[in-house]
């Protein structure tokens, strides 16, 4: 039971693992001068809607790191089975929402650097005032054509040559913000309930760091923004 209707206690959650097989050490590797993470949770701690963020994570320099600079944030041990990079983030969660206590909890990535404090807030609005919804994920708009491993037109028909701005848009799940409730999460073992909310996220917002090139593009697209804000 939501514990005040107007304003629901709401937990964040950044789940990061020590170790990484694609982009070595990224979570804690520095971006324009600081720490990766460090850039999302400070967008979490500057939503006045979040009641408590909480970092899960193996890493001793992120345990390290974080009671340094955000002696605000509660720091999660994750379990030594949970570590495994094949452990599902589900499995994740329901470890971490049986140690905090919320109306709501959002999850985001430490990958998603250029993510905003003013959409996370828009989301979460969203959410609270749409009571038809069970859950809330980003997405981020396709429209360009798309087909599966056999060749076959997904989201047009190739004998009808539409500007790809005209095509019907498709929208790819970005893992830049999920919002659900314990139960859901307990009941379908997914972030993602029966009645998902899609929130679109603008494609230079939801950049989201996979691979070398994707922290290398990120990166730029920060010190554009900061440049831009501050001429």
């Amino acid at each position: 039971m939501m514990s005040n209707l107007s304003q629901p206690t709401i937990a964040a959650f950044v789940p990061m693992r020590h170790s990484s097989e694609r982009v070595i050490g990224k979570n804690y590797r520095l971006f324009a001068g600081k720490p990766l993470y460090h850039y999302i949770v400070e967008s979490l701690l500057n939503c006045p809607q979040i009641t408590q963020v909480c970092i899960d994570t193996d890493s001793p320099n992120i345990i390290e790191d974080a009671q340094q600079n955000f002696p605000n944030v509660k720091v999660l041990l994750r379990p030594e089975h949970l570590r495994s990079g094949m452990t599902p983030m589900n499995d994740v969660l329901l470890n971490s929402v049986s140690q905090v206590e919320a109306d709501y909890y959002l999850q985001t990535h430490s990958t998603n650097p250029l993510l905003k404090s003013a959409t996370i807030s828009q989301a979460i609005d969203l959410f609270v005032k749409s009571p038809d919804y069970d859950s809330l994920f980003g997405v981020t708009r396709l429209q360009t054509r798309l087909y599966d491993s056999e060749g076959k037109a997904i989201n047009h028909d190739p004998n009808i040559l539409l500007r790809t701005q005209d095509l019907p848009p498709v929208y790819e799940e970005n893992s830049n913000i999920y919002i659900f409730t314990k139960t859901i999460l307990e009941e379908r073992k997914n972030r993602i309930g029966y009645q998902p909310l899609m929130f679109e996220i603008g494609r230079d917002e939801a950049w989201d760091i996979d691979e070398e090139v994707d922290f290398r593009i990120a990166e730029l697209l920060y010190k554009t923004r900061q440049e831009s804000l501050n001429s």
